[in-house]
This record gives structure tokens, C-alpha cells and sequence, in this order.
């Protein structure tokens, strides 16, 4: 077992998906809510984010090269797609831009799947971390790793969510503003590492 790409895989992914900082977000749209109700739109949401994103890992790759796109092209543009979620984390405009999608949403409706499941949790980023994570292993195996990573998100998420009220209260906002910065200096530092082993693979580098 890869236990440095299950690290890799597991960090690169939750700070994008960033489950801490989609928390006040889901208090917000399941406000005055049965905390029933919420359990359930918590649940059918991760439950939708995890097939989108599962359909991604197996099909992803073979989408890209049938449009003519190789794996090294798509994990620099990847990379530079995580770089600019990194500086959108560090500079709380993608806090500013979720809880705009949010507001959009009508909140006497199930936001379950719109806005929760897509395109806050199975967002581009998302998307593009998965096809990435799932283009550096093959086989039966290699998927079963990404999409015990990717679950193992999704879980964590999930045990957030239902726990909101308690989180909320005791981070705060400086809280999660302050945890949402350091996870952006991470994902920075990650998104270079994948264009990098891009352009490794085309050998302009190492």
C-alpha cells in the first residue's frame, strides 16, 4: 500500500473540499431547520457528492483522452486550478463566493443537492483533484485507494455537518477563518507539487 499517496491524496483533497470551512455555510442554508431534516439533507448531500465525484474517478481519464487531453496537460492545469483556490482561500474570497451561491439558493428548499452536493462539496476543484489523484494509479487497487480517500472525506464532512451547531460554537468565525488560511498555504504548496510531476512527465523538469 502507498501510504505517502494516501497521505497526499487524503490532505490534497480535504483542503480542497475544505468540510471545515463548508460548515457554517450548511448552518446557513439548513437554518430553522428540524435537526432531523438536516441530518437527512447532510446525508443525501455527501451521498450525491460521492457519486459525482466516484463517476469522475473512474471515467475522468478516459473522458480527457478522448477529447485528446494527457494526464501530464491536465495535472499542470489542475495544479494551477488548485493554486488559484489556494490564493481565493488565503484571501477568504472563496468563503465570500460560497456563502454568494448560498444566498442564491431559496432556502425553504431541499439545498441537498444545489448548492451543498454541487458545486460547494463536488465543486471543479473537486473534480479536478479526483481525476488528478485517480490518474496516478491503476488497476483495481489504485481506485480503491482514491475512493477510500475520497470517502474518508466525505465522511469527515458528513460528521461535521451533523455536528455544525456544536463546531460552530466553538471555533467561532475567527476560528474557521484562521484554520481555512493555513489550509490555503497547504493547498498551495500541494498545487505546485502537481504541476511539477506535470511537467516531470514531459520532461522539462527533474
Amino acid at each position: 500500500m502507498d501510504t505517502a499517496f494516501l497521505i497526499t491524496g487524503f490532505v490534497t483533497l480535504f483542503v480542497i473540499m475544505d468540510p471545515i470551512g463548508l460548515t457554517p455555510i450548511f448552518v446557513a442554508l439548513t437554518q430553522g431547520m428540524a435537526p432531523a431534516k438536516r441530518r437527512k439533507i447532510a446525508l443525501r448531500a455527501c451521498l450525491l457528492a460521492g457519486l459525482l465525484l466516484s463517476l469522475f474517478a473512474l471515467f475522468g481519464e478516459a473522458v480527457l483522452g478522448f477529447v485528446g487531453i494527457s494526464m501530464p496537460a491536465f495535472r499542470i492545469a489542475g495544479g494551477i486550478l488548485l493554486f488559484l483556490t489556494a490564493l481565493d482561500m488565503l484571501f477568504q474570497r472563496r468563503t465570500k463566493r460560497r456563502e454568494d451561491q448560498a444566498e442564491e439558493e431559496d432556502h425553504s428548499d431541499d439545498p441537498s443537492v444545489f448548492p451543498l452536493a454541487m458545486p460547494l462539496i463536488a465543486g471543479p476543484g473537486s473534480i479536478a483533484t479526483i481525476i488528478l489523484l485517480a490518474g496516478q494509479q491503476t488497476g483495481i487497487f489504485g481506485f480503491a485507494m482514491v475512493l477510500g480517500i475520497m470517502l474518508a472525506v466525505l465522511l469527515i464532512a458528513l460528521v461535521l455537518f451533523m455536528s455544525s451547531s456544536l463546531l460552530e460554537r466553538a471555533l467561532g468565525k475567527t476560528g474557521i477563518n484562521v484554520v481555512t488560511r493555513l489550509l490555503g498555504m497547504l493547498l498551495a504548496a500541494l498545487s505546485v507539487q502537481f504541476v511539477l510531476d506535470g511537467l516531470k512527465a514531459f520532461s522539462f523538469a527533474g
